[in-house]
C-alpha cells in the first residue's frame, strides 16, 4: 500500500510513499524508547543548544520545505515559505526559553519544610498532525517534547506524506541520534496499535472532532494522556463603534488565507446591526476581488483546495446551507471546469439556527454573516456553538472589546487582531475544540513528569 501525492494545482499524482511495515513499527518504537534512556543523562540546556541547531536547519531549508508543502497540499508558495520559517521560530523559542521554564519550583509545607517539582521526561510521544500546515503543527508537539527529552514518533496526514518526509531530513540534518523523532507512514489501524504500546506515553492530536473522540477513547484504553486539537467555527465580533475599513481587512484575511483551510480562521462575522450594511457591502467587493491560480505565482490570493475531496465535501455543505435557507451574498463555489481543486470564495447569511449547517465547520474559502441586534445578541450568537477554539472581538474601546471576550466561551481570544498562532502564546481550545495546550510554556508541561520530592 502506498501513499500517493496528488498535487493540487495539476490533479496529477508527483510521488508515492509506501506505508511501513509491523517490523518498522517495532524497531520504530525500540528506538525511541532507547533514545528516552539516553536523555535521561543530559540536561535541558544540551538539548536546548541542539533545539536551535534544528532551528537554523529550519530556516537554510525553508525553500525546500515550502515548495514541498505547495506541491502536496496546494498552499501558496509566500504561506508554505512563511510557514517554514515560522516552524524554525517555534524551535527557537524553545531553544532560548525552555530550560528556565523547567527549572524545579520550590515548596514548603509543615512550616519550614522544604520541597521541590522538578520536570523529567515521561516517554515516548505520538504525534498524529494535520495536512493544512504540515510543519508548524509538528514542530509545535516536537519542540517542546524534545527539550524536555520525551521522542516524537509523527503519523501525518497522507496527503503530505513529502513534507513529513522533509520535516524528517530537515531534523536529522542536524540530529544524529534518529530516536529522538521518527516519521512513520501509517495506516489508521497501526496507529491505534502504537497508542497501545506501554512504551507510549503521551497522544497530541490535531484534527477533526471526530478523529479526537476516537484517539481519545483508544488512548483511554491504555491510560495514555492526550492533547487534542479540534475543529472550530470561530467568532469574529464586530461592535458598533469597530473600525469597519480594519475590521473587513482583518477579516477577510483570517477567513481566505490557507485558501480557508485554518481551524482558528474567522468562520463567523458576527456584525451588529449598527454597522452591519457597510461591514457586508466592503466584504463582498474583498471577497469578489481575490484572485485564484498557480500557488506559486506571486499575483494569486487563493490557491487550490488541499484535495478534491476537501473541495467537494465544501461544495456539499454550501448547497446544504442553501437547500436550508442561507442566502448567498458573494456566489462562487467548486471550480470543476478547469484543472485543479479551486473553489471560488463564497459569502452566505442568514444561517438560522435550524439550518444543519448553521454550527458546522465550513473548511474553506466559505464565510458566514450573522448580524447582532446588539452587542448582547452578538455574544449570544458567539457562543451558541459546539466549539471554542479562537475568536477576535474589534471596537475601538479595548475596555468594552475586553469585556466581550471575558464573555465569549473559547481558549482564546484576540483584539482588534485576527486569531493566529504564536509560540510565546498559549493554544488550545474547549468543548469540541479539544483540550490541553501547545506552544508557550504550557506545552512544556503537558507530557511532563512533574515529580515532587520533599526533604524531611
Amino acid at each position: 500500500m502506498n501513499f500517493k501525492i496528488v498535487n493540487p494545482y495539476t490533479g496529477k499524482e508527483i510521488a508515492a510513499y509506501p506505508v511501513n511495515s509491523t517490523e518498522d513499527i517495532s524497531d520504530a518504537l525500540d528506538r525511541a524508547d532507547k533514545y528516552f534512556t539516553f536523555q535521561r543523562r543530559h540536561t535541558f540546556d544540551q538539548r536546548a543548544q541542539q533545539l536551535g541547531e534544528i532551528a537554523k536547519a529550519f530556516h537554510d531549508n525553508a525553500e525546500v520545505l515550502a515548495k514541498t508543502a505547495t506541491e502536496n497540499m496546494g498552499k501558496r508558495y509566500t504561506e508554505a515559505l512563511a510557514e517554514a520559517n515560522a516552524a524554525g521560530n517555534i524551535a527557537q523559542y524553545y531553544a532560548d526559553n525552555g530550560p528556565k521554564a523547567l527549572t524545579p519550583k520550590p515548596y514548603t509545607y509543615l512550616g519550614d519544610k522544604q520541597a521541590q517539582m522538578q520536570y523529567e521526561s515521561t516517554g515516548i510521544v505520538f504525534a498524529i498532525e494535520p495536512w493544512n500546515f504540515p510543519y508548524t503543527q509538528v514542530m509545535r508537539v516536537f519542540a517542546p517534547n524534545f527539550l524536555l527529552g520525551n521522542p516524537v514518533i509523527l503519523k501525518h496526514a497522507p496527503i503530505v506524506a513529502g513534507c513529513a518526509d522533509q520535516f524528517e531530513k530537515t531534523v536529522y540534518s542536524v540530529m544524529h541520534a534518529h530516536g529522538g523523532f521518527q516519521n512513520l507512514f501509517l495506516t489508521n489501524d497501526q496507529a491505534a496499535a502504537i497508542i497501545a504500546d506501554d512504551r507510549v506515553q503521551g497522544v497530541a492530536l490535531t484534527g477533526s472532532t471526530k478523529a479526537g473522540r476516537i484517539v481519545a477513547s483508544e488512548a483511554a484504553q491504555a491510560l495514555t494522556k492526550t492533547t487534542l486539537e479540534l475543529g472550530g467555527n470561530d467568532a469574529f465580533v464586530v461592535l458598533p463603534d469597530a473600525d469597519i475599513d480594519q475590521a473587513v481587512a482583518d477579516g477577510a484575511i483570517s477567513r481566505l488565507r490557507n485558501a480557508g483551510q485554518v481551524c482558528t480562521s474567522a468562520k463567523r462575522y458576527i456584525v451588529t446591526e449598527a454597522n452591519a450594511d457597510e461591514f457586508v457591502t466592503k466584504m463582498k467587493t474583498t471577497f469578489e476581488q481575490q484572485v485564484l491560480g498557480d500557488p506559486m505565482a506571486d499575483d494569486t490570493t487563493i490557491g487550490p483546495m488541499s484535495s478534491e475531496r476537501a473541495r467537494d465535501q465544501l461544495q456539499l455543505q454550501v448547497d446544504t446551507a442553501v437547500e436550508h435557507g442561507a442566502e448567498i451574498l458573494v456566489d462562487g463555489g467548486a471550480q470543476k471546469d478547469r484543472d485543479g481543486f479551486f473553489f471560488k470564495p463564497m459569502l452566505l447569511g442568514n444561517l438560522k439556527p435550524d439550518n444543519p449547517m448553521y454550527d458546522a465547520e465550513f473548511f474553506g474559502p466559505v464565510g458566514q454573516v450573522h448580524i447582532a441586534k446588539d452587542t448582547d445578541e452578538a455574544i449570544q450568537v458567539a457562543n451558541d456553538t459546539q466549539y471554542g477554539l479562537a475568536g477576535a472581538v474589534y471596537s475601538q474601546d479595548l475596555d468594552e472589546a475586553k469585556r466581550v471576550a471575558d464573555q465569549l466561551i473559547t481558549g482564546q481570544i484576540f483584539l482588534n487582531q485576527p486569531s493566529n498562532g504564536y509560540p510565546e502564546l498559549p493554544f488550545g481550545g474547549v468543548k469540541s475544540s479539544g483540550y490541553g495546550r501547545e506552544m508557550s510554556d504550557q506545552a512544556l508541561y503537558e507530557f511532563a513528569n512533574k515529580k515532587m520530592i520533599a526533604r524531611g
